[in-house]
């Protein structure tokens, strides 16, 4: 995965890479399927210098942040720096709180960690519990596993594992 390798080369140590899986695009009808996978890294940068390196290397990839959410060709994004919290609780929650309607419309000035709509994501869970299965979130107190048990079956049996991983 150019991604993985890119990250590589730029001050971040491989700790664990999950499967490849294939989902439906997110939002729904914004395209076609998905391929998502989750990489522990190990990194001597801030969150805030993380994100930068993560949007560079998207960059690097040809992807052109035109519109939220909309189609392209590579999306990374920081889930999770240990159990840190980023900006504070109350900011937090309220962004895990905003209805779809204002995800779509709104993006954070800040960095918000850990991401706010992970625990509401099954293709972010399942790759994930491949790579954190115990990190828990530090708001919520769930597990990946957890969080992933909670999710609908109909929506986790979309996401299917791609046969051939990563070489």
């Amino acid at each position: 995965m150019m991604a993985v390798e890119h990250l590589r080369r730029h001050d971040f140590r491989l700790l664990s890479l999950s499967r490849l899986f294939r989902s439906p695009a997110f939002p729904a009808g914004s395209g076609p399927d998905f391929v998502n996978a989750v990489a522990a890294f190990s990194t001597p940068l801030p969150p805030s210098a993380i994100v930068a390196r993560l949007h560079a290397c998207e960059r690097a990839l040809g992807r052109m942040r035109l519109s939220r959410w909309g189609p392209r060709t590579v999306d990374l994004d920081l889930l999770a720096v240990e159990r840190s919290i980023r900006p504070d609780v109350p900011s937090l929650a309220r962004w895990m709180r905003l209805p779809p309607s204002a995800q779509r419309r709104l993006t954070p000035r800040r960095l918000i960690l850990p991401h706010p709509r992970m625990q509401d994501r099954g293709f972010v869970l399942l790759p994930m519990a491949e790579t954190a299965p115990d990190w828990r979130h530090p708001v919520l107190g769930l597990t990946v596993r957890q969080m992933l048990a909670a999710r609908p079956p109909g929506e986790l049996a979309a996401i299917v594992p791609i046969d051939g991983g990563f070489p």
